[in-house]
């Protein structure tokens, strides 16, 4: 087990063990063997595979075509061979129902949700009959019944004798599977040792090099009035009759299994799908959303769950993406002001503790907690009402979980509303004023302070 916080090295690392990187110095040994390693295609080659954090996919490929992307079976003659797709429709079925996942293999992932598009990464991963697999932040984006699906994997490949270096935050991952921890900060190992010889506390003082005494730091604030209120929105075949408000300075949880229709609504309030019927209002006025361009004119923004393929602009640097959003406050006269747009985006970095090299640097090479902390920045220089954070703390560490929770009580403190999607029930219960409850499409119940419990949000959301 590979733990650290966000930056501490940790996908760098598996990434030098994948052949992504070069190392400038040291060596790799398997079973005792020193091995050069100088691209993906030599780490396969020496039967290491490995699950990336961040999914890397093309939306136009299909299923199958991404099982076997980089290793398609070829039939025919010595310069006549061409792809055996009937061999790769074959395998792909086996692969599938082998590891109990079941999708059209000619569907197009530009179709699959994250989770979906996880498993299949989790699926082409153990069926490569690799000796090592490194999985990064493997349960970052899978159901509760997907993850439990996962761990028994993992105890079937250790009963095999494959060694799996896994790199999470989740201490109860950590400590349900790991038989040696081995801790990563600032670029530097401050500790391994056998996992019984930790507890959560001491592996979380030793990521982030301080002692978090309290992991949801929540608030009472002051709650104005209504800021945001929808009356049965519908979009047919995908949520009906969904209502509710967000108060001025008030943190409202969303909560509900996948498939449950709560990115649908959060992304159908922001403009980016269309309403079939239902009511908006933004500060008691009510707003017809056509376009994300009428939610930001209205004070309403929405960080993706999904930061690789909806926030982030992965070649551009840190300032360019920050201020992609606010463009308006920059270009006047025709021409872009660099220096004011330099220096509200580097007053907002340091308010924020966003860690990077300069603000030139391209955010894709910055830890998924510091892009995650670029897009709120992003979304915040247009001084909204409304926040909408769909899995804020999705992949990255409690040190950065802890400073994101920090700025949401920041937010509500100065009276912003803010919508709280997660699938994490313990940080619904510890940040949030109030928490409705989701399952097929429709809010099933709402949730105050003192009938708050795991076990009743459960029974909401599989409708109980």
């Amino acid at each position: 087990m590979l733990c650290g916080e966000n930056g501490a090295g940790k996908s760098t690392l598996m990434k030098i063990l994948n052949g992504i990187y070069k190392a400038d110095m040291g060596e790799i040994r398997i079973d005792g063997k020193p091995v050069e390693i100088h691209n993906p295609q030599d780490a396969r080659n020496h039967g290491i595979a490995m699950i990336f954090q961040e999914l890397n996919f093309v939306p136009e490929m299909t299923v199958e075509e991404n099982l076997f992307l980089g290793c398609e079976p070829t039939i025919g003659p010595p310069g006549l061979r061409r792809v055996d797709w009937k061999r790769i429709r074959r395998e792909s079925l086996a692969m599938m129902e082998t590891e109990g996942v079941y999708y059209p293999p000619d569907e197009k992932l530009r179709y699959l949700s994250v989770s979906d598009i996880q498993m299949l990464e989790i699926t082409k991963a153990v069926s490569r009959d690799a000796d090592i697999i490194i999985m990064d932040e493997p349960t970052s984006a899978i159901t509760s019944r997907e993850v439990e699906g996962l761990m028994k994997k993992i105890d079937e490949l250790r009963a095999k004798g494959i060694a799996i270096i896994y790199i999470s935050h989740k201490m109860d991952e950590i400590f349900r599977i790991a038989d040696q921890i081995t801790i990563l900060r600032d670029g530097s190992v401050v500790d391994s040792r056998p996992a019984s010889e930790y507890d959560i506390d001491k592996v979380i003082s030793l990521m982030v090099g301080r002692t978090i005494t309290n992991v949801y730091p929540k608030e009472k604030v002051p709650v104005g009035d209504v800021v945001f209120k929808a009356e049965n929105l519908c979009r047919s075949g995908v949520f009906d009759d969904v209502s509710f408000e967000v108060r001025a300075g008030e943190i409202v949880g969303f909560a509900g299994l996948v498939g449950a229709g709560r990115t649908e609504v959060a992304r159908a309030v922001f403009g980016l799908d269309h309403i079939d019927s239902g009511r908006v209002y933004i500060k008691g006025e009510e707003k017809r959303v056509r376009s994300v361009r009428d939610s930001m004119s209205s004070g309403v923004v929405m960080l993706s769950e999904d930061r690789r393929r909806y926030g982030i602009i992965p070649m551009r640097s840190v300032e360019e993406n920050a201020a992609l959003s606010s463009l308006g406050l920059f270009i006047y006269n025709g021409y872009l002001h660099s220096g004011k747009q330099k220096k509200i985006v580097s007053d907002s970095f340091r308010s924020m503790n966003v860690k990077t090299p300069t603000l030139d640097t391209s955010i894709e090479s910055l830890s998924g907690g510091n892009q995650q902390k670029v897009l709120i920045a992003k979304w915040l220089l247009t001084d909204p009402a409304v926040l909408f954070l769909d899995e804020p703390t999705r992949g990255i560490d409690v040190g950065a979980k802890f400073e994101i929770y920090k700025l949401m009580v920041g937010l509500a403190r100065q009276g912003k509303g803010i919508v709280m999607i997660s699938s994490e029930l313990p940080e619904l219960l510890g940040m949030c004023d109030r928490i409705y409850v989701m399952g097929g499409g429709r809010i099933n119940g709402m949730l105050e302070p003192e009938g708050y419990s795991q076990e009743n949000i459960m029974r909401l959301a599989t409708g109980v």
